[in-house]
C-alpha cells in the first residue's frame, strides 16, 4: 500500500509558518512595548543628567569616577536587579593640571593665542614652557621622510584633517587617529621637542580635542609633550607657516602621570529563567575625558545600557538568559576595565553568547554592526522587519566595541549599536561634549532599539 507523504509535508508547513506568524506578531508586539515605555515612561535621560551635571568629566582615577561608580551602582540596585556589584581593576590615573596655553609669534614678534589642550598620557613641557620652530607635516610617512636634520630641535604639527567626503565618520577618524595616538612618539625618535596634533573633528571650531597617546617603548627620558589644536587654530597655523615658514610655537602644559589607582567596573544583572549560567552583555563606559561632562561620550551608552535592564523589568520580561550590563572604567585611555571583565569572565569559566555595546553617541539610532559567523548574521537579517517601523535599517558585519572586544573568541556574537554619526565628532573628546548636546528622544530610541536587540537575541538565541 502506498502512502502519500503530502499531506503530513503540508500540515507540517501548515503549522510551521502559523509559528513563525505568531512569533511575529508577539516580537511586534514586545518591540512596541519598549519603544512606547522608553519614549513615555523613560529613565535614561534623567541618569544622564546627574552623571553629566551634578558629577561632571569621569577621568579614570579622578574623584569624579569614584562618585559615577558609586551613583550608578546604586541606581541599579534601586531597578531590584537579582545582583549588582563592584569588579576591581586598576587603572592608571593622569591629571591635566592648570589650563593649557599656547600662541603662535611672528618673525616680528607679534602673538597670537591659540586653543590647545593636552593629549591624554602627554608629559608635561618644562615649567617655562617650550617654544620652538614649526614643521607642518601630514602624517608619520611625511614625518619619517623629513628626517633628523629637518625635524631636530622643532615642534612637529600633524595637520591631517579628517576626509569630509566619507559618509561613514568613524571611517574619517580612523583614517588621522594615528598621528593623534602615535605622533610624540614618531617626533621624538627625530629629536623633535614636542608635536601639536590637529584636532579629530570634521567641525571647524575653536575647541580642541584631546583623546588617548602613547609613548610605545620611548625611553621616559626623551618623551615629548604633546596637545592638540583647534581645527581653526590648526588651519590658521597652517595658513601662517605658507607665509612665514620661520615663525614660532609656544605651549606650556602641567599634566602629570600617577601611579595606578584602584578603580570598578559597575555590573548589574537580571537572573535568566531557563538559561541562568549563559550570559549576555550590554553595556558603555563610564569613564570619559575631563574636559567636559562625557554626555556622549560616553554616559549616552552607560544609561541607555541601564535602561534595557530597567525596561525589562518595568515591561515585565523574564530573560530566558542572564542579562548583564556592564559600565566599564577605562575606555579612554587603557581599556583596563573591558579587558578586566573577560579575564574574570574565561577565569570563571563564563559562557557568553552576546554582547551589546553603546559608545557612538546619544544620537538618533539607525541600525547595528555585527562581529559574527554568517549563520548569526543570517538570523539577524531575518528581524530587520520588525525594526523598519522605527526607522532602523542598517545591519552590517562590523565592528562590535571596544569595552566588549576582548571577549572575542569566546562569545558567538559582538554588536554595536550604530546611532547616525554625522555630528558625533564635533563634541568627540572636546569641551562641548556636554548634557545640552544630548536630544532626550534620540537617547530614549537608542536605549530601545538596544533593548529590542537583547529580547530577539535571548528569545531566539545565537547559533
Amino acid at each position: 500500500m502506498k502512502i502519500s507523504l503530502l499531506p503530513t509535508l503540508l500540515f507540517t508547513l501548515f503549522i510551521s509558518s502559523v509559528s513563525i506568524s505568531q512569533n511575529a506578531v508577539q516580537d511586534s508586539v514586545m518591540l512596541k512595548k519598549l519603544y512606547t515605555t522608553a519614549l513615555t515612561d523613560g529613565k535614561a535621560y534623567d541618569w544622564l543628567d546627574y552623571l553629566s551635571n551634578e558629577i561632571g568629566g569621569r577621568l579614570s582615577g579622578s574623584y569624579e569616577a569614584e562618585l559615577a561608580v558609586k551613583y550608578t551602582e546604586a541606581e541599579l540596585k534601586e531597578l531590584g536587579l537579582d545582583k549588582v556589584w563592584l569588579q576591581p581593576v586598576m587603572v592608571p590615573k593622569w591629571t591635566r593640571g592648570f589650563k593649557e596655553y599656547a600662541y603662535i609669534e611672528s618673525p616680528t614678534g607679534d602673538k597670537t593665542i591659540t586653543n590647545i589642550c593636552a593629549l591624554g598620557g602627554s608629559v608635561p613641557t618644562p615649567n617655562l614652557g617650550i617654544k620652538a620652530e614649526v614643521v607642518e607635516v601630514k602624517g608619520l610617512e611625511e614625518l619619517a621622510a623629513l628626517g633628523r636634520e629637518k625635524l631636530e630641535g622643532k615642534i612637529v604639527f600633524y595637520n591631517r584633517p579628517m576626509q569630509p567626503e566619507l559618509i561613514q565618520t568613524f571611517e574619517a577618524y580612523g583614517g588621522c587617529v594615528d598621528q593623534r595616538y602615535s605622533g610624540a612618539a614618531e617626533a621624538a625618535k627625530f629629536g623633535a621637542v614636542g608635536v601639536i596634533v590637529r584636532s579629530l573633528s570634521l567641525r571647524m571650531d575653536d575647541f580642541p580635542h584631546t583623546g588617548a597617546m602613547s609613548y610605545g617603548d620611548t625611553p621616559v627620558n626623551q618623551r615629548i609633550p604633546a596637545a592638540a589644536i583647534s581645527t581653526n587654530g590648526a588651519e590658521y597655523l597652517s595658513s601662517l607657516l605658507k607665509l612665514q615658514p620661520n615663525l614660532l610655537f609656544y605651549f606650556k602644559q602641567n599634566c602629570k602621570t600617577f601611579d595606578d589607582v584602584q578603580s570598578y567596573n559597575v555590573i548589574g544583572e537580571i537572573t535568566g529563567s531557563t538559561k541562568p549560567n549563559e550570559y549576555m552583555v550590554v553595556g558603555g563606559h563610564l569613564d570619559s575625558w575631563d574636559l567636559a561632562d562625557g554626555a556622549h561620550d560616553d554616559g549616552a551608552g552607560c544609561v541607555q545600557s541601564m535602561e534595557v535592564l530597567r525596561l525589562f523589568k518595568k515591561v515585565g520580561y523574564r530573560p530566558n538568559h542572564t542579562i548583564r550590563v556592564v559600565l566599564f572604567m577605562n575606555e579612554e585611555n587603557g581599556l583596563r576595565g573591558g579587558k578586566k571583565y573577560a579575564e574574570e569572565a574565561k577565569r570563571k569559566n563564563e559562557t557568553h553568547r552576546f554582547a551589546l555595546e553603546s559608545d557612538a553617541g546619544g544620537f538618533t539610532p539607525r541600525g547595528f554592526t555585527f562581529d559574527t559567523d554568517a549563520a548569526n548574521f543570517q538570523k539577524v537579517q531575518s528581524w530587520e522587519g520588525l525594526f523598519k517601523p522605527y526607522l532602523i535599517h542598517y545591519f552590517e558585519k562590523g565592528y562590535g566595541g571596544a569595552d566588549i572586544g576582548p571577549l572575542k573568541g569566546n562569545i558567538n556574537v559582538l554588536a554595536g549599536l550604530r546611532p547616525d554619526s554625522q555630528r558625533y565628532f564635533d563634541y568627540h573628546h572636546a569641551a562641548n561634549d556636554t548634557f545640552d548636546a544630548v536630544n532626550k528622544r534620540e537617547l530614549e530610541l537608542g536605549a530601545a532599539t538596544m533593548a529590542s536587540l537583547v529580547y530577539l537575541f535571548d528569545k531566539y538565541g545565537t547559533e
